[in-house]
């Protein structure tokens, strides 16, 4: 799962640190897309509220808990017509190492996966009419690869690898950001990795006709 604050950390690094607190703050697709978002950039329910679609009661509930949970941070308050605006920062990152997911139930697992793939589909659709795909080295490709467990776990080594190195390669370019001063604007870039079971192939038209009519 993505991140993007340097100063933010893993939730779990390892399975004697499995905190079922976090469990809790990520089982809700909600708060699974407010961490994710305060990862991002700093903001207030009524920010995220509108940005997701949802209702400002229930962001407003599940940003409190994420705060409860020492998730998320209060960095400043802003008066709004009478109201305190609250702002808020992710001082953890939405990501768990693989021990930590083996230990998580598979509904939940379940759950933080609909909620990624979800804004992956979103994203790359907005992005594609956007022209987010225009540009020469962006990349999109699909490839089937069939392997056993090893290779499984090779892949997904592989993968983690990538992640981890993208998060090193954006901490890079932050910095020569700062540099320039404004100068040459940041590139809002999006990298989304997949690796999962394909669904069984389906028994091959002629064969299935053969054991209908056997059958009869």
């Amino acid at each position: 799962m993505p991140a993007s604050k340097d100063s933010a950390k893993p939730i779990a690094r390892s399975r004697e640190e499995l905190d079922p607190r976090i469990v809790r703050a990520l089982s809700h697709p909600i708060r699974h897309k407010v961490l994710v978002a305060l990862n991002e950039r700093v903001a207030s329910p009524k920010e995220l509220a509108a940005e997701l679609g949802e209702p400002l009661g229930n962001v407003s509930y599940h940003t409190r808990v994420l705060a409860q949970l020492g998730c998320i941070e209060l960095v400043s308050t802003t008066q709004r017509r009478g109201a305190l605006e609250h702002h808020y920062r992710a001082v953890m990152r939405p990501y768990f190492d693989d021990a930590a997911w083996a230990q998580i139930p598979v509904s939940t697992r379940r759950s933080l996966f609909d909620a990624d793939l979800d804004r992956l589909w979103s994203e790359a659709a907005e992005a594609a009419k956007a022209g987010g795909f225009d540009h020469e080295r962006a990349h999109a490709s699909w490839t089937a690869v069939d392997v056993d467990e090893q290779g499984f776990n090779e892949l997904a080594d592989l993968l983690g690898s990538v992640a981890q190195r993208a998060l090193e390669i954006q901490a890079q370019a932050a910095k020569r950001l700062a540099k320039n001063d404004g100068a040459a604007p940041a590139m809002r870039t999006g990298l989304g990795l997949l690796q999962f079971q394909r669904a069984a192939a389906a028994p091959a038209a002629g064969k299935g006709r053969g054991r209908a009519r056997r059958k009869a």
